[in-house]
């Protein structure tokens, strides 16, 4: 009397193509991701590997704690870092050298950097 008939969609929900135009904004949205964010994260870090690779004795350098200093030293996964110069004591200058893991390493300076600071 008051209950009207209902009826059941046909199971599948439709052709394959309106699946496809379904889902489409999804992919759209994961290739602008991918372009937008994951692409140039990559190239960062592989040209942050590249310049960690290149570090030489010499080179000035920024740590990712905001250090400044020069390489004294390069190891495999360590480097030194002349962060100051002593005063004079007993009769020589001596630096203050710091080591750091080479990932700690964010930015290569220009040399002459360190004595235009």
């Amino acid at each position: 009397m008051f209950i009207s008939s209902a009826y059941a969609q046909a199971a599948g929900g439709g052709s394959t193509e309106q699946q496809i135009i379904g889902f489409l904004p999804i992919i759209l949205m994961f290739v602008v991701l991918y372009f937008l964010m994951i692409r140039p994260q990559m190239k960062r870090a592989k040209e942050h590997k590249t310049m960690l690779e290149a570090l030489k004795k010499g080179d000035e350098v920024v740590t990712s704690g905001g250090m400044v200093g020069r390489v004294t030293k390069v190891g495999e996964s360590y480097v030194t870092l002349e962060v100051a110069r002593a005063p004079e004591s007993k009769g020589g200058d001596s630096a203050i050298e710091m080591t750091f893991q080479k990932t700690a390493v964010q930015t290569l300076l220009p040399n002459g950097t360190i004595k235009a600071i």
